[in-house]
Formats: C-alpha cells, structure tokens, sequence
C-alpha cells in the first residue's frame, strides 16, 4: 500500500515537470489605472514555444497594428493614447506546440480626473457666523469626496468617519455637506487652519488634494482695566493706562489724549497697548480714548484721569521784626487743586483768625495787625486745607517784650534785687537779658546796668541808709522793652559780713569727672570781698571735707579729679574783712565712668602679622644654617668669622670628608678649635 501511494507522487511530479512551462502565463503591466490620453503596454509571457493571441472582454483584438509578438513565448499589447473605452478585461491566450492551451487576463482601468473647479483655496468668515467652504470636484467615473483636517476625516451627512468622529466638531458641528461642501456652524476663532478636500475616483486609489486655508475673523474690542483713576501731580508720580484689546486680524491701537504727545513725558509699551506718564502735572487731566481697529471695523474705551495737586502754601516773608505800636501785614496765597481753603492760625493761642475787623484781622488772605503790641509777638501760620491734604507756612512776628508784672523789690545794705513774680511777655522772641535803671533824685539822669536774664537781677555798689528809685525793662534781640513801674526803696546799714554767695544749679557742668558751677556775690557787705572758701566732700559717711580757696573776682567753681559714680555736697562761704557769710549749699553727681573695650587698629594687626613672619623666618633660616649651611646667619658667620667658621670645616680645607668612605664610631672627623 506505501509502495502504491509512492509510485502514484512519483507519477504526479513527472506531469508537473512535463506541464510545467506551460502553466506559468502572466500579463505583466506597469499599472492597472490608465490616465486618458496615456500610452500603456501590457505584455504577456506564456513561459513557453507556442501561438498568442489577444482578447478583450472576450472578444479578439484583430488590430495586429497595436499587437506584437516579441518572441516565441511572449507577445506586447501597446495601447496609444487610452480612451475611456479601452477600459476592461484584456486576456492573453496561447496554443503551446505541445498541444496544450492557457490563458490570464487582467482588469485595465481607465479614468480621468479628478479635477478640482471654481474652488476658491482662501476662505474668511466672521466669528459666530455660519462658514460654508464649497470644494467642486469631477472625474471619470465618478468621484468620492472627503475632507480632512490635521489628517483626520471630518463626518459628512449620511457618513460619519471613525477617525474623524468627535474630533475638531464638537457634536458634528464641522462636517461635509450633502453638496461636499464643508459646513461650520458658529465659526470659531479654533476653527481658523488649514483643511483638505480630496477628491478620489469611485473605488480607485486615484485621488487628488485641494489645500483650502480657513481664516477667522473678530471685530475689535477695547476696554480699559479701570475707567476712571485719581492721582496727585507730582515728579515721583507715574500712571499707566493699560488697554485690552482684542479682534482679528490683531487691531493696531491709537490714543487720544487732552495734551500733546510728548516722548519725554508719554511712553508707550511694544504694542501701544499700555500708555505711561511720567511726573504726572496738572496739565495731564482729562480723558483718555483707546482705539482699537482693524479691517473688519473698531472700538474705542475712555479713561478718565482726575489729577490732584498737593496745597502750597506762599507767604510774603517768613520772619518780620517790628516795633511796638507800628503797622504789620503778612500777605499769603495758596494753590492746588481743588482750590485749597485758607486760615490762619496764633499758634501760640491755637485761635483761627478769621475777623476781617478789628486790630489784628485778615483780608483776603492778608493778615492785618494794628499798632503792634507785645502780646502780638510770636508765630502765624498761613494753612491751606483741601481733599487733597494740608499745608501750612509759619510767619514769625517779633517785637520788644512787654513791661514786666508782678514785680516785687527787696534793698539790702547796698544793693537792690528785684524778683519777678510772672516773666514779661516776650515779644516772640527770648528774653535775653534785663536793663536794670536807677536814681537818687528826679535831677539825676537814670543809671543802667544790664544783667543777664539767667542770675540774679540785682544793682550792686549802692549808698548805705539812701533812697532810690529804681525800674528795670526786659531786652530781646529786637530792643529794649516797655519800662515797668518805678519803686522807690531804702538801702539797710552795712551788717559787715557779705550775703551768702549765689550758686546756678541750672548751669552746672560735668565733663567726665570735673565739675563746675557759676558763681556769682551780690551783696559784699560793704566791704570788698578777699577771698571765697570752697568745701567739698562724698556724700557718704566717713568722708572727710576738702578745702580750697578762690579769689575774690571768680566767677565759677572747679572740682576736678572726683570719683566716679559718686554723689558729693558742695559749700560756698564768702569773706570780707568784716567775717563769712552763710554758706551756700549745692548737692551734685558724677556719673559712673564709661567704659570702652580697647579695640585693635589696624596698624596693630600689621604689626602682629610683620612680628609672626620675621620669628618664622629666623627659624628657618636658623634651620638652614645648621643643618645645610646656608641662609643669611650663615652668610653673617663667614663674614664675621671667615672661611673657618667654629664648630665646622668647610670643604675648601679638605677637612671633615670621608674620601667616599662612611666614617665609623670613633672615627669622625674633627674641628679646629
């Protein structure tokens, strides 16, 4: 049965090898789709001896014009110039010489087109409007269209692509119409690109490609980031006016402002969208409009600027110096906007002067004083009040002082003191001394003597047992003042012994620990003074008193070397030839010592770093010299000593070498001594 089975294959592979040539036909073509109008060839190899023949859709193709053989087993087909009827199925038939018949045959295609007509491949629409982009487009046979975006189908009416579904139509809003126009619903400004129309031959891969470019267009808005903006003038002031503009094609943006553009002071950003002014003025207030436009129309948005100026204020003098009973009058005018309020102000009383009669009043701006009093003296304020802010300018108006009041007079056995109950009124300017008048009889002229507002106010080296009339008058940097009152008063017998002298505990002086006090005797007694005795001492238990005497025209106290920190009680006596006077008694303080950490200079740190190098460098050169022989102690021993230097021989000599040989112990070289 095996041997059956492998003598039947035998059988079968001797036919294939005898029917073999015979079986391989084929029609070898360079494309299957023909372009009306194109020259084709078809070939056919019959892969054997034997007689060919041509068909079409069954039928004979008896023009031997276009058929020819090329060979005993191969025959050509030339088609010229292909018309849409020479499309169909050609079959290539052969009659072997051994008997034997085969035939193939192949499908030839012939199209034309496809082609695209009045498609315009620039499209624009306006933003919200519906766009329709129409793609007409013919061949033969018939043809399928189809839109792509991004390489992707957009859905159709009746068709709806897989790969295009949900992509770039957001529930079919882009899709291709029935008339294989591409329809957008509610154009976006996302729909704005590039599409495809594609045109293919009906169940053919032959297709063509119209690139249409989709623009969107936007009307221009402009809005500003605020419409209205406050700001005070100043030249630390800038503004910006920020316009958002927006449109397409992009707008291009112009101002309109109530000044003259001016690049020094006006600024704009890359794209005019951002307007700056700088130091902003007055001048700048007004409106602002922001014009955005572009081809499909424009827009415009208005900015309001309200500029503020700070309130000045302008006197006609700051300071006035004027006599009792004379005419003052300060003008003052103010600015800024709004148009600031003017008052002014006794800044010594806190009264607003706001009467346009009487002796001190204002008109129009203008303060008024009448024949000028002491009381009148003192400072004015012109003040400017406004939504703005306030400003103010003060005016110093200075006149004698007043007489004085309250005055009470005590004599003593040759002097007169006086004591002032109340100060006089200063005229608006410190008192700085006192003019102290008097006389024997009416016959006499006044004799003065003028004594500093800060001590005593006495008239000294008067008559025992006499009358006199006296007076005094304060004294500032514009004159004399009004005289007070005159008194007359008796000065006492002599007593001998000198009052108690006059020490200033509002002028006491300390300087580290030195101590000093104005000293000052007003009545001697009758008998000039020969010396004062100073004592001094801690205020501390145990401590004993210090003794020392000054002459009788010093005019202050000096203690110097006192302790730190310590409080000390300071007597006064004064001595005439008569006796002592009462001591007069001071308590002060020297504060505790400051004390300072001492810091290094920077000479000082030079200095340690210069000492640290030279030590370092006398070691090594110690170093080198006993070790190597060299360095500059060595360079000093041979020039003090010479060649031989103690304690060592030098190899000029000879000495001290082995002559190659490694001396022994015992055996080691000697010195000179």
């Amino acid at each position: 049965m095996d041997q059956s089975a492998f003598i039947l294959r035998m059988a079968l592979l001797l036919l294939m090898l005898v029917y073999s040539t015979d079986a391989k036909m084929e029609i070898i073509s360079s494309k299957l789709d023909v372009s009306v109008g194109e020259n084709h060839l078809l070939l056919c190899k019959a892969g054997g001896e034997g007689e060919i023949t041509w068909q079409k859709d069954g039928e004979d193709i008896s023009d031997e014009e276009n058929v020819s053989k090329v060979d005993e087993s191969s025959s050509k087909l030339f088609i010229k110039k292909a018309k849409m009827e020479d499309a169909g199925r050609y079959t290539c038939l052969c009659e072997f010489d051994n008997g034997h018949r085969d035939d193939v045959s192949t499908q030839l295609f012939i199209y034309e087109g496809p082609w695209f007509s009045n498609s315009d491949t620039y499209h624009e629409f306006l933003e919200g409007q519906e766009g329709v982009v129409p793609c007409l487009a013919s061949g033969k046979p018939a043809v399928d269209v189809h839109w792509f975006r991004d390489q992707r189908e957009l859905p159709s009416y009746g068709r709806t692509s897989a790969k295009g579904l949900g992509l770039h139509c957001e529930g079919n809003r882009i899709r291709q119409s029935g008339d294989n126009s591409l329809r957008i619903e509610a154009v976006r400004r996302e729909d704005a690109g590039t599409y495809v129309c594609q045109a293919r031959i009906k169940r053919r891969p032959i297709s063509q490609q119209l690139t249409i470019s989709v623009v969107v267009n936007a009307p221009p808005t402009a809005r500003l980031r605020e419409e209205v903006k406050r700001v005070m003038a100043g030249p630390e002031t800038n503004v910006s006016l920020l316009c958002l503009v927006d449109g397409l094609p992009k707008p291009n943006i112009s101002w309109t402002m109530p000044v003259n553009f001016d690049p020094s002071h006006h600024q704009f950003n890359s794209d005019r969208s951002q307007l700056t002014i700088r130091s902003v003025a007055r001048g700048d207030y007004g409106e602002y409009v922001c014009t955005a436009k572009n081809k499909i129309g424009e827009n415009s948005a208005t900015f309001m600027l309200h500029v503020s100026e700070a309130p000045e204020v302008y006197v006609s003098m700051e300071q006035q110096s004027v006599s009792v009973g004379e005419n003052v009058s300060v003008t003052c005018n103010v600015s800024g906007h709004p148009q600031p309020e003017l008052h002014w102000i006794n800044k010594h009383s806190g009264h607003t002067l706001d009467s346009a009669s009487g002796r001190v009043r204002v008109v129009g701006g203008v303060l008024m004083i009448d024949k000028v009093a002491p009381s009148d003296g003192g400072l004015f304020s012109c003040m400017a009040v406004s939504p703005s802010g306030n400003a103010s300018r003060d005016i110093a108006i200075h006149t004698q002082p007043g007489p004085p009041q309250s005055l009470s007079v005590s004599p003593g056995p040759t002097s007169v003191l006086f004591s002032l109950n109340t100060p006089p009124i200063s005229g608006g300017t410190p008192i700085t001394s006192f003019a102290l008048q008097w006389r024997r009889s009416q016959a006499e002229q006044w004799k003065e003597t003028t004594v500093l507002a800060s001590v005593p106010l006495a008239i000294t080296s008067l008559k025992p047992y006499t009358s006199y009339t006296v007076r005094l008058a304060a004294l500032n940097a514009v004159g004399l003042g009004q005289l007070s009152d005159t008194y007359t008063v008796r000065t006492q017998g002599i007593r001998g012994e000198p009052d108690s002298p006059v020490l200033s505990s509002k002028q006491i002086r300390v300087d580290s620990n030195s101590f000093s006090v104005p000293l000052q005797q007003i009545d001697d007694g009758g008998t000039p003074l020969l010396h004062f005795n100073i004592r001094y001492k801690e205020d501390k238990e145990g401590d004993e008193w210090k003794e020392k005497q000054l002459q009788s025209d010093a005019s202050s106290v000096f203690l110097p070397e006192l302790s730190f920190g310590s409080e000390y009680q300071l007597e006064v006596i004064a001595v005439n030839a008569n006796g002592s006077s009462s001591p007069a008694m001071l308590n002060f303080t020297i504060p505790p010592q400051s004390v300072t950490k001492p810091s290094m200079t920077k000479g000082g740190v030079v200095g340690i770093v210069m000492v640290i190098f030279l030590v370092l460098l006398l070691v090594v050169d110690a170093t080198c010299c006993y070790t190597n022989r060299c360095g500059l102690l060595m360079f000093i021993a041979v020039k003090l000593f010479g060649r031989k230097v103690p304690g060592l021989k030098t190899l000029e000599e000879g000495e001290g070498t082995t002559n190659g040989k490694t001396p022994q112990n015992g055996d080691l070289p000697t010195t000179d001594a």
